[in-house]
């Protein structure tokens, strides 16, 4: 029989003077410094992603070589996160997630503008880099500074922010690279995130509840990481995200070279409309996080599992609208899940909340290279259905442990399941 999982922590009382409490100024700042963090840090990580087809003809690449535009940021990221969970023990979160924002924005701009591929993945792989110092971090800030009564909601915002972000990376860029080319769509890209940038350094409250730690070195990175993966609830919610973002994005990776080829021919505009659906994560971000908050994580993390299954299921049909729906109901579904599961590790974490953010963010964007590098070599030999299955078989994996952690993991006093 297996050992029981340890307590979340005990709820403290909403005092303003002491946490981000609904209701509140710093509370509405903070969730908007955020969303535009998220906005930023989305937009352009994946505004690569429907220019996919176009670079794969300038270039004279397979839909394999083409993802690496966006799986080496990914990549690069998930190892990032870790050393940028390390160094916010020391920096103040706020600088360290500033200038990150700043520095991934002028990488995004310098890619608009280096010739050839080679030049272009260096600038991703930087990109991937500095952008380790924002979603880990921003997790942490979120789970140390607002009153757990109002996480679901806030964290649900920010994944809100990414949600938009992902939107305006996918949509914008498609429009933009139609009349002016995919230079001009990414370097329009990196304009934006810089002035998403400057408002998240204008908006966000300075912590109250962070205290720095001096001397934090590597021995004390690995020993909070071995303690965060001894726990099972952690590392369930850490097998969640690696399966939730690998099938998310090996669908709207190769999304745009199914819709582009027969018999769906659709322009490069027409494609990038299609995201448009991401605005579906939006709402359903801060509405799972707002149930969540009432009737339990692991249910609300289960529902989002099942409905990111229907989509993909869905994307078989043929009629495109059908195709279209069923875009619109993973990204609903997959972007409530991970609200929730991204939520849940900051509760469930006893110390090092931004290590432990760091390792879910790991997992994630480890599934976002692997499996989404996997879903090209798929594509090529069987098609569509070749991705379908891919997905649906990460999907199979991650309702087992959305149940399990549904049924298993205690839950805080007061919530239901």
């Amino acid at each position: 029989m297996n050992a029981p999982l340890p307590p979340s922590p005990a709820i403290e009382p909403a005092d303003p003077s002491r946490w981000l409490v609904r209701g509140h100024p710093g509370y509405v700042r903070a969730n908007l410094a955020l969303f535009a963090a998220g906005f930023s840090t989305f937009s352009l990580l994946y505004c690569v992603q429907p220019l996919m087809p176009l670079l794969a003809h300038d270039f004279g690449l397979t839909p394999a070589q083409t993802s690496l535009v966006l799986s080496v940021s990914t990549l690069l990221l998930a190892f990032a996160i870790l050393f940028a969970g390390l160094l916010s023990e020391s920096i103040h979160r706020k600088t360290l997630m500033g200038v990150s924002l700043v520095l991934s924005s002028a990488f995004t701009l310098a890619a608009a503008m280096l010739p050839g591929w080679h030049g272009l993945l260096a600038t991703r792989a930087l990109l991937g880099v500095v952008l380790g110092g924002v979603p880990a971090v921003a997790m942490a800030y979120l789970a140390e500074e607002v009153h757990p009564q109002g996480l679901g909601m806030a964290m649900g915002l920010y994944v809100g922010g990414t949600a938009f972000g992902g939107m305006a990376g996918r949509v914008l860029t498609g429009a933009v690279a139609d009349h002016f080319g995919w230079r001009a769509a990414i370097g329009f890209t990196g304009a934006l995130g810089l002035l998403a940038a400057l408002a998240f350094l204008w908006l966000l409250p300075p912590s109250r509840r962070f205290v720095p730690r001096r001397g934090v070195a590597l021995v004390d990175l690995f020993d909070t990481l071995g303690a965060h993966l001894r726990e099972p609830g952690l590392r369930a919610l850490f097998a969640m995200g690696f399966l939730l973002m690998g099938g998310f994005v090996t669908i709207y990776n190769y999304a745009s070279f199914h819709l582009l080829d027969a018999p769906y021919a659709l322009s490069q505009t027409a494609v990038g409309g299609i995201f448009m659906v991401y605005l579906l994560g939006i709402g359903a971000s801060a509405w799972f996080g707002r149930l969540a908050d009432r009737h339990g994580r692991g249910r609300m993390l289960l529902a989002g599992t099942v409905l990111m299954s229907l989509g993909v299921l869905l994307t078989l049909a043929g009629p495109l609208a059908l195709v279209i729906g069923g875009i619109a109901l993973l990204t609903l579904g997959f972007f409530g899940a991970h609200a929730v599961a991204s939520g849940w590790v900051g509760r469930r974490a006893q110390r090092a909340k931004g290590q432990a953010a760091a390792l879910y963010l790991l997992a994630y964007y480890l599934g976002s290279s692997l499996i989404g590098t996997t879903g090209g070599k798929l594509y090529a030999p069987w098609g569509w259905p070749g991705v379908v299955t891919l997905v649906m078989g990460c999907m199979a994996c991650a309702l087992g442990t959305a149940a399990w952690l549904w049924r298993r993991a205690p839950l805080p006093p007061g919530a239901k399941r």
